[in-house]
């Protein structure tokens, strides 16, 4: 059982590298190509930042599969089942839609086609629902056009959840990445612990994605330096749906057979172990709520639900205070609740340890969402550790610069001196004065979002001079 964990390991770290290294420099072809677009009202950041990365993630795909199609255990993937060629069919067909939607912008009715089409290619080619457990009944068979449907479905909501919640720096990337990580576990439990070979293209797709996520984070962390765009966030988001309908629909519960008995007791048994894969959107509970909530909101304003806005889980967080790092991390918690909550109660069910556990953890979530405003006392000895703004010079520092007393005030008619001219003018929030910033600024997106405190931006905006 080591061989293949090594195997997997290759796989993901040979994924990360190529997209890390290929991130570079399509981040300077985005510049090149004028992939970077106005900054939006619903936008966060202050200047116009390149997109396009998912270029690089798709590089990281290729070079995934590549690899594991030439490895000992692996290769007998490729040669039994045809989902990976699937995979990659529908994930270039996705990927090419994004690429155009991040240089000239596509109607969402036509990447919703897109979409649909792109899961419909992978449905031809095997990458399809064939059953599913369902309790007391037992497997229930599909036919084409119900599987076809179901397939269809599920890429799409699965698409536009992650779609969605891309809207802070690594927040996509990093979400993703955790449910990829909570899904290779299972994925690999029951491959390996059950010996059922249907489970192998999930485990596979799992890896994958975890390379491809955590290649592209370093560049996309805050401040971000590039964006996945829409050919990143929906590429992600097929492969993570991919993987859920590949061990959904093409694992028989009967053939692990944990329990004697009959089929429907022994399907009835095995409910918990298939929580995740019933509805694999369990992994990404938190953007696929943001996806219904904003559908809803829309939908009551009598907007379209395609329209955008700020109203999004990521938006209120920092409206209520957060920090643009605290609230990735928030999410990131969350997610990780969720995703590693359910693949939990997949093995065990019955633990009063493990509800307890939930619900504390819970707590501390709830708690740290009423404290948008707590900084972290942090030793000297790990300040070299953690990010400036939690170094105890730093805290002082800007302490001091907060302290200071303003100028007198010009008098009437005076003319103001040399160095109030030359003064720059303070660079507008995300909400209130992103297009200037952007405008003044270059383009480097290394310099995104300045201050923590979205208030403390309002402040000074509102300020006299």
């Amino acid at each position: 059982m080591g061989q293949p964990v090594r195997e997997y390991l290759l796989t993901l770290c040979i994924t990360a590298a190529v997209t890390y290294l290929l991130t570079g420099p399509v981040r300077k072809f985005a510049i090149a190509a004028g992939a970077m677009p106005e900054i939006r009202a619903r936008d966060v950041h202050r200047e116009p930042t390149p997109r396009l990365g998912g270029i690089a993630m798709f590089g990281g795909l290729c070079a995934g599969l590549l690899v594991a199609a030439h490895l000992t255990n692996l290769k007998d993937v490729f040669e039994v089942s045809n989902e990976p060629r699937a995979l990659l069919s529908g994930a270039g067909l996705i990927w090419l839609l994004g690429v155009l939607d991040d240089k000239w912008g596509v109607d969402a009715l036509i990447k919703l086609g897109g979409q649909m089409i792109a899961a419909g290619v992978m449905v031809l080619q095997g990458l399809t629902i064939l059953w599913l457990p369902v309790p007391g009944v037992g497997p229930v068979s599909l036919t084409p056009w119900q599987g076809t449907l179901l397939t269809v479905a599920l890429v799409v909501i699965t698409i536009n959840a992650v779609n969605f919640v891309d809207g802070l720096d690594g927040l996509a990337s990093g979400m993703v990445c955790i449910a990829a990580a909570a899904f290779f576990m299972y994925a690999y439990r029951i491959w390996y612990g059950y010996g059922l070979e249907a489970a192998a293209p999930a485990t596979l797709f799992a890896a994958v994605l975890m390379g491809m996520c955590l290649g592209f984070l370093p560049h996309n962390a805050h401040p971000a330096r590039i964006f996945m765009g829409d050919s990143g966030s929906m590429l992600i988001g097929l492969v993570l749906a991919a993987g859920a309908i590949s061990i959904t629909g093409q694992v028989d519960p009967d053939a692990m057979k944990l329990f004697e008995g009959s089929e429907q007791a022994a399907v009835h048994a095995t409910v918990p172990v298939y929580i995740p894969l019933l509805l694999p959107l369990t992994v990404i509970a938190v953007p696929f709520a943001d996806l219904v909530l904003a559908i809803v909101r829309r939908t009551w304003k009598g907007q379209s639900p395609f329209a955008a806005d700020r109203g999004h889980l990521h938006h209120r967080l920092l409206e209520i205070g957060h920090s643009h790092s605290r609230a990735v991390l928030i999410m990131y918690f969350w997610s990780a609740l969720i995703a590693f909550g359910a693949v939990a109660y997949s093995v065990n069910s019955a633990g009063v340890w493990f509800v307890l556990a939930i619900v504390a953890l819970s707590g501390v979530g709830l708690v740290l969402l009423l404290l948008p405003r707590f900084t972290p006392r942090v030793p000297r000895w790990a300040e070299g550790f953690v990010p400036p703004r939690y170094r105890r010079a730093n805290r002082i520092a800007r302490a001091e610069q907060g302290a200071e007393v303003p100028a007198e005030p010009v008098a009437a008619g005076a003319a103001p001196s040399d160095s109030e001219m030359a003064a720059p003018e303070p660079v507008g929030s995300g909400m209130n004065g992103g297009a200037s910033g952007g405008a003044s600024g270059g383009v480097n997106g290394a310099t995104a979002i300045g201050d923590r405190s979205r208030f403390t931006h309002r402040r000074r905006i509102g300020s006299p001079q």
